[in-house]
């Protein structure tokens, strides 16, 4: 009986994820078909939209954009969250439940919600149609992340070591660079991992902030999919998600590292 539940389970767990992975998978063998319009199954193959992508400048500005605003939001979000979790881990004050609710917040309220709200507040700071603007808005949503990353990396760290490193009379600022940091290091680098995927997939938020200047590859998809749908969109498409299948394989290490 036992047997039979687990074969089940491992069932459906296939049926779930085909089901979940195969339409994303199918735009992979359809972005080197050598006819001008998507077709499955593909006819013929070439990497000519692969070329034309590369090749084209509206295409490598987004690119560019995309880079910048997501390294930079990662390192914003890896830093601020970081300390913001090592804060939580370690000391106790009023109102430490709403601030660990608040800062967790971006990854339940609905995107739109947040695009709205930061569009109104950016609108009045100027930030509208920058490359900043994109990269506070990304930092916010990372955040998160980070934060439970970092979290769960502390609770498996000794709280004893650091205690032992100021005894002998090292700095908090030496403990904290020779001794927590090494030993927080896989979440903290499997946070900013996912805080760059994050801001590399993001398309709600940057719609409503980006302008043609600082437009990201999602929203250059985004108005391929609405005008002019051709097999270069699926080669970027492609390419994100072997770039995000990247991310999170190296994600995974990090976590068998941290294990």
């Amino acid at each position: 009986m036992d047997k039979l539940r687990r074969v089940l389970f491992w069932v459906v767990v296939g049926l779930t994820a085909v089901f979940l992975l195969l339409p994303t998978l199918i735009i992979v063998p359809m972005s080197f078909t050598t006819t001008s319009t998507l077709e499955f199954p593909p006819i013929g193959f070439t990497f000519e939209w692969y070329g034309k992508v590369i090749g084209a400048s509206d295409w490598q500005g987004a690119l560019i954009n995309s880079l910048v605003v997501a390294f930079a939001a990662a390192i914003l979000a890896t830093v601020i969250g970081t300390a913001a979790a090592l804060a939580l881990h370690t000391y106790r004050f009023p109102g430490k439940t709403l601030v660990m609710g608040l800062l967790l917040s971006p990854m339940v309220t609905p995107v739109i919600v947040l695009a709205v709200g930061m569009y109104m507040v950016f609108s009045g700071w100027g930030l509208v149609a920058t490359r900043l603007g994109l990269v506070l808005a990304h930092t916010v949503l990372a955040i998160p992340f980070v934060v439970v990353s970092v979290l769960a990396s502390s609770r498996m760290v000794n709280p004893s070591l650091a205690l032992a490193s100021l005894g002998l009379g090292a700095s908090r600022w030496f403990t904290f660079r020779r001794v927590t940091l090494p030993l927080i290091m896989p979440g903290v680098l499997s946070g900013a991992v996912f805080a760059f995927i994050t801001s590399w997939d993001e398309v709600v938020i940057a719609l409503f902030l980006a302008d043609v200047r600082t437009r990201t590859v999602p929203i250059m998809i985004w108005n391929q999919v609405r005008t002019n749908l051709d097999p270069a969109t699926a080669a970027v498409a492609a390419i994100l998600i072997v770039l995000s299948a990247l991310g999170v394989l190296l994600s995974y290490k990090f976590r068998e590292a941290r294990s």
